[in-house]
């Protein structure tokens, strides 16, 4: 088992998931009391929320925060499911200093939030040597598994189909670029496009990959310590 490179604060808990109200609220029974709990999950969560099943949430560093705790998994089967979007591009940084990313080999500088355009993508490797092509790559957190494929996205994703376009025009520049699918689950066996969501996104994920861009799509190994870098899930057959 892979040890965490992310480690959860000292205080997270068990609680009981009652609804979500809020684009970023959750309500949950802890100690026998409702609490509000912050969830920075944008996506719909498709099929993780129910009534009654048991979330792990982690005490806000901030003090004066509103509401004192964090949405950072799901547990609607016994294992976890994380859904802290955060934690992608954390990982991504982190797997890189701990040489867990081969496809950065030879690459020495991670930007994070590097600027594009006019808007940004998550990273930017770059090599001091200059012999190597800038390397762009834009993080998505995955949460959805459908028929043994984890898959993405969980909602129609204007911005996701946005980030799909930019890196093929980077691609049609000579740099590198690549999507990195985080898969924080443990049920998921390859990885494809929910075309069945999303079917433009679809379309256009596998035009991007004839167009050059690479797709990263990796498991995470999650423990109440933290999350880890696991296996590299390999694509679906299907198109």
């Amino acid at each position: 088992m892979s040890e965490p490179l992310i480690f959860y604060p000292q205080g997270c808990r068990r609680a009981i998931f009652i609804r979500r109200y809020k684009r970023f609220t959750v309500e949950a029974v802890l100690d026998g009391e409702v609490v509000g709990v912050h969830t920075n999950n944008t996506g719909s969560m498709l099929g993780l929320l129910r009534e009654g099943q048991e979330i792990f949430i982690s005490p806000a560093l901030n003090p004066n925060r509103k509401l004192k705790w964090t949405l950072e998994a799901v547990l609607p089967h016994g294992d976890m499911i994380g859904v802290n979007t955060s934690v992608p591009n954390k990982m991504l940084q982190l797997a890189f200093e701990a040489g867990q990313l081969p496809e950065t080999e030879g690459y020495t500088t991670l930007k994070r939030e590097a600027k594009v355009g006019n808007s940004r993508l998550d990273g930017l490797f770059t090599d001091d040597s200059g012999k190597l092509p800038n390397l762009w790559v834009e993080c998505k957190n995955v949460t959805l598994v459908e028929d043994d494929v984890a898959c993405f996205p969980d909602a129609q994703t204007e911005r996701g189909r946005k980030h799909l376009m930019e890196l093929m025009d980077l691609a049609v520049k000579g740099d590198r670029v690549a999507l990195f699918f985080f898969v924080q689950r443990n049920d998921g066996n390859c990885f494809g496009p929910s075309g069945f969501i999303d079917p433009e996104y679809a379309e256009l994920f596998y035009k991007a990959l004839d167009g050059g861009v690479e797709c990263w799509a990796y498991e995470a190994v999650l423990s109440e310590q933290g999350v880890g870098m696991g296996r590299k899930l390999p694509l679906a057959t299907c198109r």
